[in-house]
């Protein structure tokens, strides 16, 4: 005799109360075929059958009480095609929201029956790709039936490789060790002569806002729990280029006049392009600026990167209205986003450094 046990519904919940059974003793059942309902204190849910098979024998009655882990179904020895006849109603129709939970439980991945996982493999459908709509998270095979579908509208499948590789692995450890937080405020930049070199002022202003908040140009070691502060400011540029994002670093840059830090900037940027930037040269940024408001849009929600502890995003110079000499008045603002990792940085620090930043922004050329 093969036994089906009440599984793990999701959310920590240990037991359930049979609500209404689908199927009696006797009766042919098919793989996902509902075969209880069952009530716990989130929702009631329909427990599908792992396999097909014959039913020998049903553990409990409605309004009984089963833990997790306890048996609900005695399936009769050897196993059963998905043929004869199939008890209550197998509609195609997603189940009512009501009736069933979101999903697994933060944190947990979506369980998947046997039977569902083979027909994974016979349709090529990744389950990690899959969105699980069954009970207590369950993946039911009209989920992998629905990605397989949706998969069929889609190019093949790519591995990232190169530059995209690299990139998924930084941001993947980034967004597994950093707590971030962040910061925003604009820039009145109307003072500004006509063509000033807007990367250049970015750099020069991070640099004074270093001098003036320096817990923001250090490295974390978490595993030591040490931090670093750092004197000099090697400044990582992130650099879109058409195979994925690069961020060579623009060496000791409050050292460096003004003709010298575009001469770098020019030089990194074709080397970014071109791929011809040394290794060495991709690694040592003490802090990093993400001038994106190049392509577009006004504020965003940086990434930092280990060790580093935080990163500045300039976003799409527009007209906007601020107060000027007591009146309100339209001019030119310079969106800016800073990100820290607030294991390190304190919020106080994190807005010193961007009071800092803009109050530099704004000085007249």
């Amino acid at each position: 005799m093969r036994q089906f046990v009440l599984p793990d519904l999701g959310e920590g919940l240990e037991e359930a109360e049979i609500v209404n059974w689908h199927v009696n003793e006797g009766d042919h059942v098919v793989t996902d075929q509902p075969l209880v309902s069952v009530e716990t204190d989130k929702a009631v849910v329909e427990v599908p059958s792992p396999s097909s098979g014959r039913i020998q024998h049903l553990f409990g009655v409605k309004g009984d009480v089963v833990k997790v882990g306890a048996p609900l179904v005695e399936f009769a020895e050897g196993p059963e095609q998905d043929t004869g006849t199939i008890v209550g109603e197998l509609g195609t129709s997603e189940p009512p929201a009501a009736a069933t939970p979101s999903g697994p439980a933060a944190g947990q991945k979506a369980q998947v029956f046997p039977a569902v996982r083979a027909l994974a493999r016979k349709l090529d459908v990744d389950l990690e790709l899959v969105e699980a709509t069954g009970p207590g998270g369950f993946i039911s095979r009209a989920d992998v039936e629905r990605a397989a579908k949706t998969l069929s509208h889609t190019g093949p499948a790519e591995p990232l490789r190169g530059l995209r590789r690299a990139m998924a692995q930084r941001m993947t450890a980034a967004h597994a060790e950093i707590v971030p937080a962040g910061v925003t405020d604009e820039a009145d930049i109307d003072d500004w002569r006509t063509g000033e070199d807007v990367t250049i002022r970015l750099v020069r202003a991070i640099a004074v806002a270093c001098k003036a908040e320096p817990s923001l140009n250090a490295w974390y070691n978490s595993g030591a729990g040490e931090r670093r502060l750092i004197d000099r400011i090697d400044l990582g540029i992130a650099v879109d280029t058409g195979g994925g994002l690069i961020v060579p670093v623009l060496r000791n840059v409050a050292e460096r006049d003004i003709s010298d830090l575009r001469a770098g900037l020019d030089r990194m940027r074709a080397d970014a392009v071109a791929r011809s930037i040394p290794p060495g040269e991709l690694r040592g940024a003490t802090i990093t600026l993400s001038n994106f408001g190049m392509i577009g849009g006004r504020f965003a929600s940086l990434i930092v990167v280990p060790p580093q502890v935080a990163i500045i995003g300039a976003g799409r110079i527009t007209q906007g209205v601020v107060a000027y000499r007591g009146q309100p008045a339209v001019r030119r603002v310079l969106p800016l986003s800073l990100t820290f990792d607030h294991r390190v940085v304190t919020g106080g620090e994190a807005a010193r450094f961007l009071v800092a930043l803009k109050s530099d922004l704004e000085q007249i050329s």
